[in-house]
């Protein structure tokens, strides 16, 4: 698991360069997490340690967003006066996650469907 995780932070790392270097206006941990997909599409499968690292870290995802409200509740005044930007962003960010989420959730099981009816066929000749 310490080789799942040092995979994690260097992937994040080699983001954080990437972003820095050539100036993207993009987040390094975003360009990071892409750099895993690549590398993940290209192995071929999950590692059963990086899928057990990432599993444990979900499931404390809580812990992890501890930080971030200690620091909008340390800039309160300033959300105060500028709330609604911040509340639209939070409303559409919802709902964009909310849709990603029921698209992929429906893709998926219309691919589990699709091979359910072939292994149905398959059977069957």
């Amino acid at each position: 698991m310490l080789y799942a995780i040092t995979a994690l932070f260097a992937f994040q790392l080699l983001g954080e360069a990437i972003v820095q270097l050539t100036g993207l206006p993009l987040p390094g941990a975003l360009v990071g997490t892409l750099l895993l997909l690549a590398a993940l599409l290209l192995h071929g499968r999950l590692p059963e340690s990086l899928e057990k690292a990432a599993g444990v870290l979900l499931q404390n995802m809580m812990l992890l967003f501890i930080p971030v409200i200690a620091g909008v509740m340390l800039e309160f005044d300033r959300l105060s006066r500028e709330w609604q930007p911040f509340v639209i962003a939070c409303v559409a960010g919802a709902a964009i996650t909310f849709l990603a989420t029921a698209f992929t959730f429906r893709w998926c099981l219309e691919r589990q469907r699709a091979r359910e009816a072939a292994a149905s066929q398959g059977d069957k000749a």
